[in-house]
C-alpha cells in the first residue's frame, strides 16, 4: 500500500485534474487538503467534460471516496451548486462517497465582498485574486474567528460565532465606508442549508486513520502550484494557503509518515494566471501560440494565462522544497510545431549569474533568464501512448528536463484525454 500526494510544481494549471483522475483508478480515497473553489480541474472522460472547483477529482469515478479536508475553505453555496451540476452529468454524490471535514472553515458572503473591495482598492498593486473570498476566509481561520462546518450544528453557537466574526469585519467595513453586514439574515441562510452540508460532515482525521489501517490507497490532491505557496511562492503574488505536499498531512489530519510518494505535475512549458513575476514569459507570437494550442484559460475564472518557456530553475527549486519524487510531464504536444524550444537554466541579476529564485519581489521582477536551446521535433506527439514512439528530439528535450531538475519523469501526457498518457513508473506501485 502506498499513499500519493499530487501537487503542481509551477504556478498551477499544470494539468493536475487529468493526472489525479488517471491515478484515482488505482486509489480508494481521494482527498483535497487546501485551497477553495478558486482552483479548478478540467477532466475529459469519454469526451465528456467535467469542470470541478471544490469536489475532488475522484468524485467522477464509481466506488471511490472523495474528501474535503480541514485545510480546505468551503463556500457552502458554491459546493451545493457544484454537487447539483455534477449530478446532472450522471455522477452520484452521497454521504457514502463524499465527506467534508467538520473542522473546515466556511467562506461566507462578506469574505467575497472583502476580497473584491481590496482588489479594487489596490489599483496597479493588484495581487490578481479570483475574488472568491479565499484569502479573507483564511485570515479569519488564523485569527480564530472563522465559522466552521461543525458550527452549523447549533443555532446558539452559530449566533455567537457570527457575532464574533462580524465584530471584526464590520469594523473594517465601517472604516472603508461600506455598509455593515447584518447577522440575522446570514444566520437564517446558513441554517437553511445546514442539513445539506452537515450530512457530509465527518471527523475526517479519524476516517483516514481507519482507511490507513484497512490498507486503502489514498491519493492527496493539491490545488494551485508550489510557486503560489504563501511561504515558498512568489510572495505576495501567491494564494493564502500552503500548497506544498507537507500540507497534505496538516490539511487532512494524517501523519506525514503516511505519505509515501510525492508526484509533481509539471507542464512542458510555463504558465501563470494573474499578476506577479514571470522570468520566462513570452510577450510575442510564440507565447500567443502556446496559449492557443494549450487552450490556456482558467477553468474557474476563464482568465487568459500568461505563457513562457520552461523554467528549470523554478522547477528544480520547488522539487527541493517539496520533496517531489517524480514528475508527471504534461502538454508535451503543445510544443509540436515549434522550430526551437528553450529551457531556462540560470538567471542574471545585476550582472551576476544565480541559480535560484531570489526571495525579494523586486529581484524576482528584475532577473533575466539564461536559456539552453533545443531543436523542435516538428511532428505530432498528440495521442502517443508509448515512450518509444516519441520523436528523438522530443525525447532529448524530456531527458534534458529530467536531468536538470533532478527528478525522474514518471509519466508523460500527450493530450487532455485520460488514456493518452505514457507511464514510466506507477507512483502507487514502486
Amino acid at each position: 500500500m502506498k499513499n500519493v500526494v499530487v501537487v503542481g510544481s509551477q504556478w498551477g494549471d499544470e494539468g493536475k485534474g487529468k493526472i489525479v483522475d488517471w491515478l484515482s483508478s488505482e486509489a480508494d480515497v481521494v482527498v483535497r487538503f487546501q485551497g477553495g473553489h478558486n482552483a479548478g480541474h478540467t477532466l475529459v472522460i469519454d469526451k465528456k467534460v467535467f469542470k470541478l472547483r471544490l469536489l475532488p477529482s475522484g468524485i467522477v469515478r464509481k466506488g471511490k471516496i472523495s474528501i474535503l479536508g480541514n485545510g480546505v475553505v468551503i463556500d457552502p453555496w458554491a459546493l451545493l451548486n457544484e454537487i447539483e451540476e455534477i449530478k446532472k452529468l450522471g455522477v452520484d454524490v452521497t454521504p457514502e462517497n463524499f465527506m467534508i471535514s467538520e473542522s473546515a472553515s466556511l467562506i461566507l458572503p462578506f469574505h467575497q465582498e472583502m476580497d473584491e473591495i481590496r482588489e479594487d482598492a489596490a489599483g496597479t498593486g493588484k495581487i490578481g485574486t479570483t475574488r472568491r473570498g479565499i484569502g479573507p476566509c483564511y485570515e479569519d481561520k488564523v485569527g480564530r474567528r472563522s465559522i466552521r462546518v461543525m458550527d452549523l450544528r447549533s443555532e446558539s453557537n452559530l449566533d455567537n460565532r457570527l457575532e464574533n466574526v462580524l465584530l471584526h469585519h464590520n469594523a473594517i467595513r465601517k472604516g472603508l465606508n461600506k455598509k455593515i453586514y447584518e447577522k440575522d439574515s446570514l444566520k437564517k441562510e446558513l441554517l437553511k442549508i445546514a442539513p445539506d452540508i452537515l450530512k457530509f460532515a465527518q471527523p475526517v482525521w479519524l476516517k483516514l486513520d481507519q482507511f490507513n489501517n484497512d490498507r486503502k490507497k489514498i491519493l492527496f490532491e493539491g490545488a494551485q502550484g508550489i510557486l503560489l505557496d504563501v511561504d515558498h511562492g512568489t510572495y505576495p503574488y501567491v494564494t493564502s494557503s500552503n500548497t506544498v505536499p507537507a500540507m497534505a498531512a496538516t490539511g487532512s489530519g494524517t501523519g506525514p509518515d503516511k505519505i509515501n510518494y510525492v508526484l509533481g505535475i509539471t507542464k512542458a512549458y510555463t504558465t501563470r494566471v494573474g499578476s506577479g513575476p514571470f522570468p520566462t514569459e513570452l510577450d510575442d507570437e510564440i507565447g500567443e501560440s502556446l496559449g492557443r494550442r494549450g487552450k490556456e484559460f482558467g477553468t474557474v475564472t476563464a482568465r487568459k494565462r500568461r505563457c513562457g518557456w520552461f523554467d528549470g530553475i523554478l522547477v528544480r527549486q520547488t522539487i527541493k522544497i517539496s520533496g517531489i519524487n517524480g514528475i508527471a510531464l504534461t502538454k508535451l504536444d503543445v510544443l509540436d510545431e515549434l522550430d526551437e524550444i528553450k529551457i531556462c537554466v540560470g538567471y542574471e541579476l545585476n550582472g551576476k549569474k544565480i541559480d535560484y529564485l531570489p526571495a525579494a519581489t523586486e529581484d524576482q521582477f528584475n532577473i533575466k533568464p539564461i536559456y539552453k536551446i533545443f531543436p523542435g521535433w516538428k511532428t505530432k506527439t498528440k495521442g502517443i501512448r508509448n515512450l518509444k514512439d516519441l520523436p528523438d528530439k522530443a525525447l532529448r528535450y524530456i531527458h534534458a528536463l529530467e536531468d536538470f531538475v533532478g527528478a525522474r519523469i514518471s509519466s508523460i501526457s500527450t493530450s487532455p484525454e485520460r488514456e493518452d498518457t505514457i507511464l514510466v513508473e506507477d507512483p502507487f506501485n514502486i
